[in-house]
């Protein structure tokens, strides 16, 4: 089968569909399909090849914000393809990825990212308006299936009045070596000594409203354990690394909280006793497998979809209401409690979550809606 895979950008200070996108579309080759990733970026046009996996990268042209690509657009316009899938909603690349879908007379599927859940569609609704008007027109309708990372992301994509049928292929995680994570905790130490002196709760993901950072902040000075350090780690976006220094600073937690561009560095995954994301909504969470694969015991918000936390007690998945008592037993917690959590953590996500899982079930659900018809 001729996949073609199409995400806005590569690049990881777009967050976790920059990661996980790329794993699925390797894990798709390495199952005997040959695959084509393409993206837009900063810079000039560049490719590689990976097995049956090629990758393409095409300058993105103004304006920046939507992704335009003239580049993107000609190559969509001359390969053939079996299926088209896109990744995210509301950029040009969506209509790229429409265009090429009727052209080729292939099935268009389409991988939200997050983008309907309850607290998403409604931020910024204006310009998602905007979006489905200009942006990407019709491209909604013709969308011949879902691709959903979470039970939770297919119900949200049904409350949003879409009938198309959905496949849940949630994502992947690999096992991180052992060099690499002491490679990880050398460098940490090194930009961060007081991780050497404390234990540290560490949050790893987007500076961004929708992930509660200045709340987690308020709530770190007002009840975290002093002789507990918490490390902000991120890709800056709504707040930089300077604004919410200075919020630390204003906000009397200088000394208690530390706040790092994670951009060209290592994940600070091995330096940490407890992962935290009070995130307002998450379709995945990319970053929570990957600290519960570090064997890190994670402290998430219900609208996130890790609720089996509370049942393997691999850590604890609250309603924001519920974070503070949930914050404090957690950090209250003996240091062998916390690691034995985070051991019974990785042992289930190392189990459950295999990147060949959902390409085999995206292969499964390709064939289905290139052959309606077949019998089940």
């Amino acid at each position: 089968m001729r996949i073609v895979q199409i995400v806005p950008s590569l690049e990881a200070r777009h967050g976790g569909p920059s990661k996980s996108v790329y794993e699925l579309s390797r894990a798709l080759a390495r199952v005997g399909h040959d695959v084509e990733l393409l993206a837009t970026g900063p810079g000039p046009d560049e490719s590689r090849v990976d097995g049956r996996l090629k990758v393409e990268v095409f300058h993105r042209d103004w304006p920046q914000d939507v992704c335009a690509s003239a580049g993107l657009q000609r190559r969509l316009r001359r390969l053939e393809a079996d299926v088209v899938q896109h990744h995210s909603l509301w950029l040009r690349t969506l209509h790229y990825a429409h265009r090429c879908a009727v052209r080729t007379r292939s099935p268009l599927v389409v991988s939200p990212r997050g983008m309907m859940t309850e607290w998403s569609w409604h931020h910024h609704r204006w310009r998602k308006q905007l979006a489905l008007r200009l942006i990407h027109p019709g491209a909604l309708a013709a969308v011949r299936g879902w691709h959903a990372t979470s039970a939770e992301e297919v119900t949200d994509i049904a409350a949003r009045g879409f009938t198309q049928p959905a496949c849940l292929a949630p994502n992947g995680v690999e096992s991180p070596t052992d060099a690499d994570n002491a490679a990880a905790a050398e460098h940490w130490h090194q930009v961060c000594p007081e991780s050497t002196q404390r234990p540290v709760a560490l949050f790893y993901s987007r500076f961004h409203r929708k992930k509660r950072v200045l709340e987690l902040i308020d709530l770190w000075i007002e009840q975290g354990p002093r002789d507990w350090l918490l490390l902000l780690a991120g890709i800056p976006q709504d707040y930089s690394v300077e604004e919410l220094e200075d919020y630390v600073l204003r906000s009397l937690g200088a000394g208690r909280v530390r706040v790092f561009d994670g951009i060209n560095q290592p994940p600070p995954y091995a330096v940490a006793s407890l992962f935290l994301l009070p995130s307002h909504s998450e379709n995945f969470g990319q970053a929570i497998v990957e600290a519960l694969a570090h064997g890190v015991p994670a402290l998430v918000t219900d609208t996130t979809p890790w609720t089996a936390l509370n049942d393997n007690r691999g850590g604890w998945c609250v309603p924001w209401s519920a974070y503070p008592a949930a914050l404090a037993a957690a950090v209250a917690e003996a240091p062998d409690q916390l690691r034995a959590r985070g051991e019974l953590a990785r042992a289930f996500v190392l189990r459950e979550y295999s990147w060949e899982k959902p390409a085999r079930a995206l292969l499964e659900f390709y064939e289905k809606l290139k052959n309606p018809a077949a019998p089940a």
